[in-house]
């Protein structure tokens, strides 16, 4: 017993903002940007929409993929960084937007390797009798912490120049600013008889290392959770150490896949796809090369959608679904580090 993927979906909003578009709000350009992560293009939530709009379009697609009716679903998983509220989580939105009446609906934040504990998850709900046909969704919305406000100069809506005040603080994050993008990701995931669904998985958590990646402000550790001051001082925007987080990635990921590989007596041959989270071109190719997979095996969309967090893999596992190269019977390997910070791997039988 076990899970199968029955159907997949994804979604992105607006129109696609490219690099050279960047440049309209800070010092930076398409060959800055592309050698440093690969990265092209990404997309952004116009105001107004959320994590959860995101989601529920791509929900949508993957239930008409899976070809089942809605009401089949027993369950809901979500994973973002970026939720609509402070709370209730957006796994209840999402629900509600698409009629799931009294589905139980459940957030987790693992944020870029939300993904690996989501499968860890459903496959305990569905061992366990709680679930037999479960939505998974992974959606974010990272224009709310993007460094600048002359969005109609970045979407070509104004030829005006930004002041030199709002390009310095743009600038000061902009390593940051440049690698994340909007968009969902879903599946329909099914219990099955046949050999399908987890056959493995390492995940662990470091939360000694969980400032290298943070947003300082809207915590509950201050008395109001929301201080005035916290916009001037760039509270909203996250913290980033670029430069140890590729690190924590380059070692931690490829050991950890070797060890799993080793404790199921299997060698890099024997697995069809590496399906990485999309966080950087670059780290992938360390990984890559680290670990001794072939190019064509490592399949990546980071240059068009950035790094969209807990919906790269579900986004990634779309495409290639739809493009007919994922197929039933397939081990597969999935790969992640997020926040928290937390990182693993896990193989799934498709």
């Amino acid at each position: 017993m076990g899970f199968e993927i029955i159907g997949t979906g994804h979604y992105v909003p607006g129109k696609p903002i490219k690099n050279d578009d960047l440049a309209r709000v800070m010092d930076t350009s398409d060959e800055w940007i592309a050698k440093r992560s690969g990265i092209r293009q990404r997309h952004f939530c116009p105001e107004g929409q959320g994590a959860s709009d995101l989601g529920t379009e791509a929900a949508k697609k993957a239930i008409e993929a899976a070809g089942i009716d809605k009401s089949e679903i027993d369950y809901v998983v979500l994973c973002t960084m970026t939720p609509d509220y402070i709370f209730p989580g957006s796994a209840a939105l999402v629900a509600g937007n698409l009629g799931l009446d009294k589905v139980p609906a459940l957030d987790i934040r693992q944020q870029c390797a939300a993904m690996l504990f989501g499968f860890q998850i459903m496959d305990g709900l569905i061992a366990s009798g709680a679930a037999k046909t479960i939505l998974f969704v992974g959606a974010e919305a990272h224009a709310g912490f993007m460094p600048w406000m002359d969005w109609d100069v970045l979407e070509g809506k104004s030829d005006r120049q930004v002041t030199p005040e709002a390009r310095e603080k743009a600038n000061r994050h902009r390593a940051l600013a440049i690698l994340f993008g909007d968009g969902a990701g879903a599946m329909i995931v099914r219990k099955t008889d046949r050999d399908a669904g987890l056959r493995g998985v390492k995940l662990f958590t470091d939360g000694d290392a969980a400032k290298l990646l943070y947003v300082p402000g809207g915590g509950f550790r201050t008395r109001p959770y929301w201080k005035e001051s916290y916009f001037d001082e760039e509270m909203y925007i996250p913290r980033m150490d670029g430069a140890e987080l590729f690190r924590f990635a380059v070692t931690k990921l490829p050991k950890t896949a070797r060890e799993l590989l080793a404790e199921k007596e299997l060698k890099v041959a024997d697995i069809d796809w590496f399906l990485a989270h999309q966080a950087n071109q670059r780290i992938n190719e360390f990984i890559r090369d680290k670990l001794g997979v072939p190019e064509e095996k490592m399949p990546m969309n980071i240059d068009r959608f950035g790094n969209t967090s807990a919906a790269t893999l579900p986004i990634l596992i779309d495409e290639l679904t739809r493009a007919g190269k994922l197929k039933k019977g397939e081990l597969n390997m999935l790969l992640a580090l997020g926040a928290g910070i937390h990182w693993g791997c896990a193989l799934v039988r498709w």
